[in-house]
């Protein structure tokens, strides 16, 4: 019997070029766009834990049934 308990969603980072040198992130869920951020992040690992922080939000809304 297969496990098939892997998470729905996908976070994408990637660099901008302005300002240059920045990144920003989006969240899909099944492949669809949920979320992507408004604010350049310095950093890709910035970047990535603020991604994690809106998938946390997200998954805590969707529990308390508004998702």
């Amino acid at each position: 019997m297969a496990d098939n308990t892997s998470t729905p969603f996908t976070i994408e980072i990637s660099p901008i070029t302005k300002p240059a040198g920045q990144f920003q992130w989006a969240i899909r869920r099944n492949g669809k766009l949920i979320e992507r951020s408004d604010r350049p992040h310095p950093t890709e690992a910035k970047a990535e834990a603020s991604a994690l922080a809106a998938v946390e939000r997200s998954m805590h809304s969707a529990s308390s049934g508004r998702w």
